[in-house]
């Protein structure tokens, strides 16, 4: 049943990619918000409240749901655990963005590359050459491809039904949005999110990064992983960029200059500078991590079967 649904949902998604905007964010703001205005006084511990309030009821919900649903009859089941994996599981959600920027830097269109790179970045990608627009997009899609896929997964296989799934989402969508606030008025509302987003993240970032080198070349995988995760900002950050960029022998990080100044970052991963054709083994490495993820899950379903 596992596999079943994330085969449905994948080929679904690509046959009607969904409207994230329209589907999540703008329902998700209007949940958050409403969290919000209700206990957000500049204290953490409001905000591990709100976060409680807001993430295990619907998590609880959706178990019970998926639970009372299987009881009835399986097809039932099935067709509720497909439509909140759709609702979590982003595969498109990003792929649009890398598969765009990397036919533009085919075709030298390297202005289009920009616009794009700073659309679904956020900010601006002015002044980048063809290697860094390069760079800075295989490192989006290896962090989005964990966020949007491989950890939706994991937590969708430790929880019952899909609820897994959306706890991971709404995580993270919490410590996204609130974790990294730092206005007056907000606070510390949000550290608890953040704090909690990184305990709920500690082992699907190791398993995505630990399925990245398997795929890809394992050697030096694990020794970027080793050596140089550390040295990123953001521990899980630098564990999953260190991994893709060993296992697929490019160098990722590095300083580049946003807004006439240089942000500094330390280089990950061995051998080349990043370019279209490197963008092309991003896309398999993506793609055979998602293989191996079915065949492991396919595996561990036919076991439980015979015993």
């Amino acid at each position: 049943m596992t596999v079943l649904s994330l085969i449905v949902v994948l080929l679904l998604e690509q046959l009607r990619p969904l409207s994230e905007r329209k589907a999540v964010a703008v329902p998700l703001s209007h949940f958050a918000r409403f969290f919000e205005g209700r206990f957000n006084d500049g204290q953490a511990r409001h905000g591990a409240i709100a976060w409680l309030l807001a993430v295990l009821p619907a998590t609880v919900a959706c178990a019970a749901i998926h639970l009372a649903l299987m009881a009835a009859n399986p097809l039932l089941g099935l067709a509720w655990t497909v439509a909140i994996l759709y609702l979590t599981l982003g595969f498109r959600q990003f792929s649009h963005y890398f598969t765009d920027i990397h036919l533009a830097l085919r075709m030298g269109e390297t202005d289009r590359a920009r616009a794009l790179l700073g659309e679904w970045r956020g900010r601006s990608a002015d002044g980048f050459n063809a290697s860094e627009i390069a760079r800075l997009a295989m490192e989006e899609a290896l962090v989005s491809s964990h966020r949007h896929v491989f950890a939706v997964i994991v937590w969708f296989v430790l929880l019952p039904g899909p609820a897994g799934a959306l706890f991971y989402r709404l995580s993270y969508y919490f410590a996204s949005h609130w974790a990294g606030r730092r206005d007056g008025e907000f606070g510390a509302f949000g550290r608890f999110a953040g704090q909690a987003f990184a305990v709920i993240d500690w082992l699907p970032v190791r398993i995505t990064a630990a399925a990245f080198a398997i795929v890809g070349d394992f050697e030096d995988a694990v020794y970027c992983w080793r050596t140089q995760a550390a040295r990123w900002p953001d521990e899980a950050t630098g564990i999953l960029l260190a991994s893709g960029a060993g296992a697929l022998g490019v160098r990722l990080g590095q300083p580049i200059v946003e807004s006439g100044e240089v942000t500094e970052r330390p280089e990950l991963g061995l051998g080349e500078e990043a370019d279209a054709d490197f963008m092309q083994s991003g896309i398999g490495l993506v793609w055979r991590t998602l293989v191996l993820c079915l065949l492991l899950l396919t595996l561990l379903g036919i076991a439980s079967w015979a015993g």
